[in-house]
């Protein structure tokens, strides 16, 4: 290895570290830990797609799914129940959806167990319209009495109320168990068909967290999320707070907000990096080597005797429970979750950007990805209005060609993100930091 390749890596961390100083010297720190908070997160949602894609080719399109479903865990794991909505209903929508889940399993078992045969044709239709009417008649009466329990405040059954630190790992489990679900019916298709599924259960996740408001209030949305670290507003109260706010010449707002932040970067950093080693030790192993055999020549791995649908079923799972852990911390960060954000655009087409410039194959390049696209996702709408201010200062007020420039620094975001995708692809084909 040449040594400028050697200083790859350490010299396109800096230029980010050095993007995001730059960020707190010329605007404020508030804005420069906000994005490296959301670049530790990001950096996390790229590692778990590029455990996928990178070390599989499994072209998972449905990311933002496994995002949402972390984000609900937060608050099935973390806020407390609704004693009023269990007692008025909680029961029996939980009989509900065993029933369901006994009606599914009882068909696959006459499946499995029956011949083809027009009895086994007639056996399933009758459970399955059977158990579904069965279903529908316990289910929707518990869900209308926990939705009338105060549907302004809470019209929900709540969640466990324990520590909001548990929903991290929760949303990894709750993720990796609907990627198995996925993975059973989907890793069998070819890489084109297994984009379209993703994509579309992704969707029939959001559309559930949306409309199901027993669950998680649906679009009315969960604020009030509990925190692992300090609300400002205590931290502000706190008189030994304030006196050392005081002693280091800052103000005990501004303070309290750089502390909040400060304490979720050390959560945030500790959870990447440990999921960094780990995938790292994952790509070294044998198990990763034989990954990415089957990556580059599943024809080929199939005949050396490798079960290439049960590989790939394993780093789907892993992969996405990377993602649920990602969503956790990001609702978690947010404070609430609101359905109605998880856009396809932020949550999946912007993260395989993230995999593809930062490096496919490569931890650290993915991890180098999430930084930077993060932050340009970020800071390039205000430096296209300030681009655009300076090359129309001359022309005259009231412009159309004037007023169009700068009504078109809203798109700078989308422009920008094509136009380094295509750079990268044109000069770089293999990423920022390639795969070794």
């Amino acid at each position: 290895m040449s040594r400028l390749s050697k200083l790859r890596v350490p010299f396109l961390f800096g230029l980010v570290a050095v993007a995001i100083l730059g960020t707190g010297f010329l605007q404020s720190w508030n804005s420069a830990l906000l994005i490296l908070n959301m670049g530790l997160i990001s950096a996390i949602m790229a590692l778990g797609v590029n455990l996928q894609w990178g070390f599989a080719g499994l072209f998972n399109v449905g990311v933002v799914g496994f995002l949402a479903l972390g984000g609900l865990a937060t608050v099935l794991t973390s806020m407390p129940p609704v004693a009023e909505a269990w007692s008025a209903g909680g029961l029996r929508v939980m009989a509900g959806l065993a029933l369901g889940a006994t009606t599914l399993t009882l068909a696959v078992m006459l499946f499995k167990r029956m011949s083809k045969s027009r009895a086994r044709t007639a056996a399933l239709l009758a459970v399955l319209i059977g158990g579904f009417f069965v279903f529908r008649a316990v289910f929707d009466g518990g869900v209308a009495a926990v939705e009338a329990v105060n549907p302004a405040a809470t019209g929900y059954l709540g969640g466990l109320g324990l520590p909001v630190l548990l929903a991290w790992p929760m949303g990894g489990v709750l993720a990796a168990g609907a990627a198995w679900l996925i993975g059973k019916t989907a890793l069998g298709l070819r890489s084109d068909y297994l984009a379209i599924a993703t994509l579309g259960i992704a969707e029939i996740i959001i559309a559930v967290m949306k409309n199901e408001d027993w669950l998680a209030r649906g679009v009315k949305n969960v604020i009030g999320l509990p925190r692992p670290v300090p609300y400002e507003v205590d931290l502000q109260s706190d008189a030994g707070f304030v006196a050392k706010a005081s002693d280091l010449g800052i103000d005990p707002i501004t303070a309290s907000t750089l502390y909040v932040k400060l304490g979720y970067m050390v959560l945030f950093a500790i959870v990447l990096l440990i999921l960094l080693w780990m995938a790292q030790r994952a790509l070294h192993s044998p198990w990763g080597r034989m990954m990415r055999a089957i990556r580059d020549n599943e024809v080929s791995a199939n005949a050396m005797g490798k079960d290439v649908t049960r590989r790939h079923l394993q780093v789907f799972i892993l992969g996405s429970a990377i993602c649920g852990i990602a969503g956790a911390m990001m609702t978690t960060l947010d404070g609430q979750l609101t359905p109605a954000s998880y856009q396809p655009l932020r949550y999946t087409f912007l993260i395989w950007v993230m995999v593809i410039v930062g490096g496919s194959g490569n931890n650290l390049g993915a991890v180098l990805g999430g930084m930077l696209i993060w932050f340009l996702w970020v800071q390039v709408e205000p430096m296209g209005h300030l681009l655009l201010g300076l090359i129309t200062a001359g022309m005259a007020d009231g412009s159309a060609l004037k007023s169009h420039l700068l009504d078109s620094a809203a798109h700078m975001r989308l422009l920008t993100m094509g136009l380094i995708l295509l750079l990268v692809l044109r000069f770089s084909p293999r990423g920022l930091i390639p795969e070794k």
